[in-house]
């Protein structure tokens, strides 16, 4: 029952919201963000801590005030996610600007595939949009939900968008692989180790894991590993590109793919310093015990 109810909310959303007034319905967000941050649930603490993390130099009301801004962010993700089905191709394209976007197009128009590796980040699903409607269709991973009709829901919500969405829980890397032989686009968000296995980094300062999965792939396939940052606009969004991060020269496949990984880290934590409110990170990143069992009490 309670599975169903989870669904049935989510479904009622997605017919409802797409069709209230747009200032309406993303101003009603941001209140509900503020709502929520005034709540101080679990989640909006672990945002908290997490972005304490982040921006060590912020004073305690500077520090409330970006975890308020998160919260409406976040929102602003949910609604997006519920309107962008009625989206048309011009306001898909025309509301995404984008720095350095060769670092992705080259190796695309060359055969040689790309991986990238982002966060959670502001709309991930917008520019997966952008890219499948302006001639890069990806393929990436996703988490299998539950309930299963909430997972199918999403899964078509983005099939529809023009991406192949594989299962978490099936053999992904040999479809991932094959698809970058095939000279195609891998996306990845790439900033919380999902199977609990994932490769241990420095992130911001403290031990995290996070997945190995695109440094492996970019090893065994030779396909270049970059890395993304999506940010909200007024208007939509702007993605952030960064070069290639290189195979080293020497070292075992585990060694290297550590290497590449705390690359990835490093410049995650940069660009989620300067656009934090962002990153909706809401569950557990840093492992070290002192800081989770602060957090947990």
């Amino acid at each position: 029952m309670t599975e169903y109810l989870v669904y049935l909310g989510y479904a009622i959303a997605w017919k409802i919201i797409r069709n209230l007034p747009e200032k309406f319905v993303y101003a009603r967000a941001a209140a509900i963000g503020s709502l929520l941050y005034r709540r101080d649930g679990k989640g909006v603490q672990r945002l908290r801590t997490n972005y304490a993390r982040i921006r060590p130099e912020l004073n305690q009301p500077r520090l409330e005030a970006l975890v308020e801004a998160g919260m409406q962010s976040y929102l602003r993700y949910w609604v997006d996610t519920f309107r962008s089905p009625s989206w048309n191709r011009e306001r898909i394209i025309d509301t995404v600007t984008i720095d350095h976007e060769e670092y992705l197009r080259n190796p695309i128009a060359e055969g040689r595939g790309c991986i990238v590796a982002l966060p959670h980040a502001g709309n991930w699903d917008h520019a997966g949009s952008y890219f499948c409607q302006t001639g890069a269709p990806l393929t990436t991973v996703a988490e299998h939900l539950k309930p299963e009709r909430l997972f199918q829901k999403f899964l078509a919500y983005r099939e529809a968008i023009g991406m192949e969405v594989l299962d978490l829980n099936s053999r992904s890397i040999a479809t991932l692989s094959q698809r970058l032989r095939s000279g195609k686009l891998v996306a990845l968000v790439a900033d919380r180790d999902l199977s609990k296995n994932g490769i241990d980094v420095t992130f911001a300062g403290y031990p995290a894991r996070m997945p190995g999965g695109p440094a492996l792939l970019s090893i065994q396939t030779g396909a270049p590993l970059i890395t993304a940052f999506v940010a909200y606009t007024s208007a939509g969004i702007h993605i952030t590109f960064g070069p290639e991060i290189s195979v080293p020269a020497s070292g075992t496949t585990a060694e290297k793919a550590a290497h590449m990984t705390q690359d990835v880290a490093d410049w995650f934590a940069e660009h989620i310093a300067r656009e934090t409110e962002d990153w909706h990170m809401l569950q557990r990143i840093w492992i070290d015990g002192d800081f989770v069992e602060r957090v947990d009490s």
